[in-house]
């Protein structure tokens, strides 16, 4: 499989280690991580400068952005501040930055921005992710504007998933490659 476009990957709170469909994208395909200051204690400010700085070293209109969890939030927020016109996010596990359940120790990342994204994005979520219900996911896309992808029952759609290198999500990906 190859891609056309440059593909960035930007993982969630406490990064994507070596099992995690990230990962193994990056090793297999050549993508490029945008690494962060913090990934423990992450601030929302520095994570889309991150963004926007890696973005501004390739041509935006061959950028997608392959998101996971936090890193889905950051990526409204970086679209809200700079309004760059990329080819597209894949934008996996949106975590719910509002919930109760989510883990402590983020800034500004709250309240989840609800605007309408300026690219081509699809949404992947799964029907039993302990950081976002399917319901808030689903709101989530729609105000992105986003296609929502429903993968059944796959949790956090992670390394603890045991996807491995993640076929569908490679298919999935595909589709904004074009």
């Amino acid at each position: 499989m190859t891609f056309k476009s440059t593909i960035l990957t930007i993982p969630g709170l406490g990064n994507s280690g070596p099992q995690h469909w990230q990962s193994i994208w990056e090793k297999q395909f050549n993508f490029i991580r945008v690494e962060q200051n913090d990934w423990d204690a992450p601030v929302c400010a520095g994570w889309i400068e991150n963004i926007n700085n890696e973005v501004k070293k390739h041509n935006a209109a061959d950028i997608i952005l392959v998101g996971h969890s936090l890193a889905c939030t950051t990526i409204a927020y970086w679209a809200q501040k700079f309004n760059i016109k990329i080819k597209g996010a894949l934008l996996v596990a949106p975590s719910d930055t509002e919930a109760e359940s989510y883990p402590p120790g983020t800034t500004g990342f709250t309240p989840v921005p609800l605007n309408k994204l300026p690219f081509h994005t699809i949404t992947v979520t799964s029907t039993n992710d302990f950081y976002v219900t399917f319901e808030r996911a689903q709101f989530f896309a729609n105000a992105w504007g986003s296609e929502l992808i429903n993968i059944g029952d796959a949790g956090h759609i992670n390394a603890a998933s045991g996807l491995g290198e993640w076929d569908k999500g490679l298919d999935i990906l595909k589709l904004l490659d074009k």
